[in-house]
C-alpha cells in the first residue's frame, strides 16, 4: 500500500473523490462528472491511479487541475457571506417565517407561507434547467428592502422572475394591473418590470421581466403585454427552449457578477 487515501466530498451538489496522504494534504481529485483525474503532482501519477482503481468507472483523463476561467476566479475569491448562489427558492421568507413563525392557530392561512410555495415551485423548477446551461440565482436582495425572487441566467438570456401564488383562483391581467380571484386589481406588472430594471442596472445586461403564476385555474390577459411575460409555473422550464443571446463564456461571467452580493448594494 502507497498510503493514500480516498476521501469523498460532496460539493454543489457533485461529489468528488480526494485523494490524500498520511499528513492529510489534498495531492489529487477525481470529478467523476468530468471524467477525470485532476493532479497537482506528476510525481505521483501511478500512486493515485492505483488508490482510485476501485472508484473510477470508465475512461478518465488525468492530468493537472485545468486553469480556471475569469468567472471561477470571480467565485474563488468571494467571500462565502457574500455569495447568493447557496440561497434556497423563498430564502429571505424562510428566515422571516423562522425568526417570527406566527400564533399557530390563524382564521386565515399566513400569506407568508403561501408565497414561499409559490417560491419554492416555481424555484425548483428553474433549478432544473442546470443542465441545460443555465443558473438561476433565488431570493436575491435589494437596497429598501426589495428582492428579486429569482434570476435566470442562460443561453436565452437573463430573466427576473417575480411569483405570485394564484391556486385555484382566476387572474385576469390588464396592462399594468393584476386581478387575483375577487380581489382588488393591483399594479403588480409595474414592480415585475421595476425589478428587472434594476437588475438590468447592477448587471450592465438586458434583464427580461417575467410573472409566473402558480397554479391559477384560468389566466386572461385582456390586452398586448408591454415587454413583461406572464407564464404559469407549468411553463416556466419552457425558458430553456430559448437561446443564440448569451454564449457559455457569457453566461457564466454574469452569474459570476450576479451572485456577489455587492452587486446590488448600488441598485
Amino acid at each position: 500500500m502507497n498510503g493514500l487515501r480516498v476521501i469523498p466530498t460532496w460539493r454543489h451538489g457533485q461529489e468528488r473523490l480526494y485523494v490524500c496522504q498520511t499528513d492529510g494534504r489534498n495531492i489529487a481529485w477525481y470529478d467523476r462528472e468530468a471524467a477525470r483525474v485532476n493532479l497537482l503532482s506528476e510525481d505521483e501519477h501511478e500512486e493515485v491511479l492505483e488508490v482510485l482503481g476501485p472508484f473510477i468507472t470508465g475512461p478518465v483523463t488525468v492530468g493537472p487541475p485545468p486553469v480556471p476561467t475569469p468567472a471561477e476566479l470571480a467565485r474563488l475569491s468571494l467571500h462565502p457571506d457574500d455569495d447568493l448562489a447557496p440561497n434556497r427558492p423563498g430564502e429571505a421568507l424562510l428566515v422571516a417565517l423562522d425568526r417570527e413563525p406566527g400564533p399557530n392557530h390563524r382564521l386565515r392561512p399566513d400569506p407568508r407561507r403561501r408565497a414561499l410555495l409559490a417560491e419554492q415551485a416555481v424555484g425548483e423548477a428553474l433549478d432544473r434547467l442546470d443542465g441545460a446551461g443555465w443558473h438561476a440565482l433565488h431570493s436575491i436582495p435589494l437596497p429598501g428592502g426589495d428582492r428579486v425572487h429569482h434570476l435566470a441566467i442562460g443561453p436565452g438570456g437573463l430573466f427576473a422572475v417575480h411569483t405570485l401564488h394564484a391556486r385555484k383562483q382566476r387572474v385576469t391581467v390588464a396592462d399594468p394591473m393584476v386581478t387575483l380571484g375577487r380581489r382588488d386589481p393591483h399594479p403588480l406588472l409595474r414592480r415585475v418590470r421595476a425589478d428587472a430594471d434594476r437588475a438590468s442596472y447592477a448587471l450592465t445586461a438586458e434583464v427580461h421581466p417575467v410573472l409566473a403564476l402558480v397554479a391559477p385555474s384560468d389566466v386572461s390577459v385582456t390586452a398586448p403585454l408591454r415587454e413583461v411575460r406572464v407564464l404559469r409555473d407549468t411553463e416556466v422550464e419552457g425558458l430553456a427552449r430559448t437561446g443564440g443571446v448569451l454564449k457559455p463564456a457569457d453566461v457564466e461571467a454574469l452569474h459570476a457578477m450576479a451572485r456577489d452580493r455587492g452587486t446590488w448594494t448600488r441598485v
